[in-house]
């Protein structure tokens, strides 16, 4: 009996898919212990709630901007060598960074310009991985659980990259972060290299990207059973998923606690982010997809209003981790119903959509929440978002179950059929 054969883990009777899950975990490990370190640097700096706001703006904003042209470009060109690339771009920039803090030059605006290079890294290197899913796996039906799995991994690593950050940031200089991460990254390369998959078909470019943007947005359009997923997204995005921007006000503030205490919270966070995404791994492809999405929604905002509301350590970890199950098990649940809905040529737009919905929302949320914690505290808007979730759950709910016309894609003449 082979791991393979239990339904969860049933992706992993790829090999390329063993290599891929291999540098996205080392990818995302080395990727939580930056960001942390990067947050908890800018909030020592500054003492600001609206600086962490800035900061996740900074890094994911130019994401938001870039990530259509990297949905084209995922669709065009070999995903691989796109992932080649910018892998190298993110080792400069993490080297730079490591350059920095050694060094003892620590400037705020240097480090927020570093974080803008990355959002754009980002904007590129996301559509090309999460669209390269569907190369990797052996059978289609197996889809849903790569993504699963990739996103338990990046759960896990939420839990020890902050709390291995929280432990260097208490012991030694923040740069050490940077140079892990920056080991990583070449490693990921090394893994990638490995693989051998087929060369992706390609038809003949003849439209402008601008062109080909339209006729994602006018696919979504028309598959609106997709649309109202990447919407409900797009709203809890916006005034829900940035609560972990406020954690390191938390920390200090609420719990009196130190970058320590902070790393505990991200990795309850984390902890609940994987018992998620386990789930939906054990799940095989079905319409309760968008159930457990409405459900995972109203888990995140009980789990919000239950963490606003603690005072007590212990139960605040307790409350946190539902908080990271309901907000992962959302984002994940959202991605598989996209990547298995979505027609394949179409497929990197969507994907691309979707993150540009996710990393639009994301710093203007983090704005707003660190404004709004400015003026009524952290407490007070992490309890709002919670109600904000709740009443986002019960709305999609009644238009998931409005009834709607079949979509048709009008995009290309192309007979194609749907995974």
């Amino acid at each position: 009996m082979t791991i393979s054969s239990i339904a969860t883990f049933r992706a992993f009777k790829s090999d390329q898919f063993k290599y891929y899950f291999a540098g996205r975990s080392i990818s995302q490990f080395g990727t939580w212990m930056q960001r942390t370190a990067v947050v908890w640097i800018i909030y020592s700096l500054t003492h600001s709630a609206f600086m962490l706001g800035v900061t996740v703006f900074a890094e994911q904003f130019p994401s938001f901007l870039f990530s259509f042209i990297g949905g084209v470009a995922a669709d065009r060109y070999d995903r691989s060598r796109i992932i080649r690339w910018t892998q190298i771009g993110a080792v400069v920039q993490t080297s730079l960074l490591a350059l920095l803090l050694l060094s003892n030059h620590v400037v705020v605006w240097e480090i927020l310009s570093l974080s803008v290079l990355l959002g754009v890294i980002n904007a590129f290197d996301v559509p090309a991985r999460q669209t390269m899913i569907h190369q990797v796996v052996q059978d289609e039906n197996d889809v849903g659980s790569a993504l699963s799995l990739s996103a338990a991994m990046s759960s896990l690593s939420k839990i020890l990259g902050p709390a291995l950050a929280g432990f260097v940031l208490q012991h030694w200089n923040a740069g050490i972060c940077f140079v892990f991460n920056a080991f990583g990254f070449i490693l990921v390369m090394v893994c990638f290299s490995m693989m051998k998959l087929q060369k992706q078909k390609k038809k003949p470019v003849h439209k402008r990207i601008l062109e080909e943007l339209k006729d994602g947005i006018v696919y979504l359009k028309e598959a609106s059973h997709i649309g109202l997923v990447i919407l409900m997204l797009s709203l809890v995005g916006l005034l829900v998923l940035p609560y972990d921007t406020l954690m390191p006000q938390v920390a200090k503030v609420t719990f009196n606690g130190g970058p320590a205490t902070f790393g505990y919270i991200s990795g309850f966070i984390g902890l609940g982010a994987v018992s998620g995404t386990i789930l939906l791994a054990s799940l095989r492809r079905s319409d309760k997809l968008r159930f457990y999405l409405i459900l995972s929604t109203v888990v995140l905002g009980a789990g919000l209003i239950c963490f606003a509301l603690a005072t007590n350590f212990y139960w605040a970890m307790l409350f946190v981790m539902f908080t990271g199950f309901g907000s992962v098990m959302q984002f994940t649940s959202c991605n598989i119903i996209v990547q298995s809905e979505a027609l394949p040529h179409m497929r990197g737009r969507i994907v691309s959509i979707l993150l540009t919905a996710i990393f639009g929302m994301l710093p203007l949320g983090s704005l707003l929440t660190g404004y709004a914690s400015e003026h009524i505290g952290s407490s007070n808007t992490l309890f709002i978002q919670g109600l904000l979730a709740i009443l986002i759950a019960i709305i999609f709910y009644r238009l998931f179950n409005t009834p709607k016309k079949d979509p048709l894609s009008l995009i290309d003449t192309e007979r194609t059929d749907l995974p």
